[in-house]
């Protein structure tokens, strides 16, 4: 059995560093993982292990917005329009894959995941080709500095779910970012450091009592923005009533953190679920024959 993990998410959320260190993880326990690239603008440098597939192999952005005169966005549309037209390409990649587990690193442009059928056509492709597969969207912890910018964190991420129907886990990234202080680190990331206690009250939320939250500037700002906060309201109410978004925490500086992540990931998948269970070599050699 085949397994295969799309990694989706805005950029910078840090999908490219979660891949190479998932690899790593699954290697470590000796478990067979490749990384597939589906980023076409990605540098040289992304990587730490060379992929196993990669989509510049067969088309880049930059030759896209050389040749065609395209802006970027509109390159990595066709990009992925000629990736699909192109998938028996594809598929012979991944025809030499066995029993393996499959990281593909998609790019940061979020229409591909909400609203174009690319990325779902590639998935059902896969699945078609007897591959279980997953998702996981990764949302930078960075970014969570108000509950305006994590209901918006939440709504994309409903819309990418919805649109890729697959198995889905939501990933707070960057958490070793996060301090039990503003004030206990000197180094300041770009964005500021997050407290703790600022960030673990979006993990797994309750929307209402985060738009209910008010302080002295709230009050202001209602005042003189009535219909802003009513129609914040309206999409609070929305998540409110399809509960789909929790988040799991990401320290890549802590093998704990990131063995839970898989372990999540794996129960998702299913994945061994289809394996023989084996004997112990152990056993059939003798070694405990003193013991009978």
């Amino acid at each position: 059995m085949r397994y295969a993990v799309f990694v989706t998410g805005p950029a910078g959320a840090g999908k490219s560093t979660f891949c190479t260190s998932f690899a790593t993880h699954l290697r470590l326990s000796r478990r067979t993982a490749h990384i597939v690239n589906l980023d076409p603008a990605a540098t040289g440098d992304a990587f730490e292990y060379q992929p196993a597939i990669d989509i510049r192999e067969l088309v880049t952005l930059d030759d896209v917005m050389s040749e065609m005169a395209m802006g970027p966005n509109g390159g990595l549309v066709y990009c992925f329009e000629y990736l699909l037209e192109n998938i028996d390409w594809l598929e012979e990649e991944l025809g030499g894959f066995d029993d393996d587990y499959l990281i593909i690193d998609c790019p940061g442009q979020i229409e591909l995941y909400t609203h174009h059928p690319f990325l779902p056509s590639l998935a059902r492709n896969l699945q078609r080709m007897g591959m279980r597969t997953c998702a996981v969207y990764l949302l930078e912890s960075q970014f969570m500095e108000d509950r305006y910018k994590f209901f918006g964190g939440v709504l994309s991420a409903m819309s990418a779910m919805v649109n890729l129907e697959l198995p889905w886990i939501n990933i707070m990234s960057k958490m070793d970012l996060v301090s039990p202080s503003p004030s206990s680190d000197t180094t300041q990331p770009r964005n500021g450091r997050r407290a703790r206690r600022d960030i673990a009250r979006y993990l797994d939320p309750d929307p209402l009592l985060l738009a209910n939250a008010r302080d002295g500037h709230d009050k202001v700002s209602e005042r003189e923005n009535s219909r802003f906060h009513e129609l914040n309201r309206a999409i609070v109410q929305l998540i409110e009533d399809h509960p789909l978004v929790s988040f799991l925490p990401l320290d890549l500086t802590s093998t704990e953190s990131l063995e839970v992540v898989v372990s999540h990931i794996d129960f998702t998948m299913q994945y061994g679920e289809d394996e023989e269970p084996k004997e112990p070599r152990d056993l059939d050699e003798g070694d405990f024959a003193d013991t009978e």
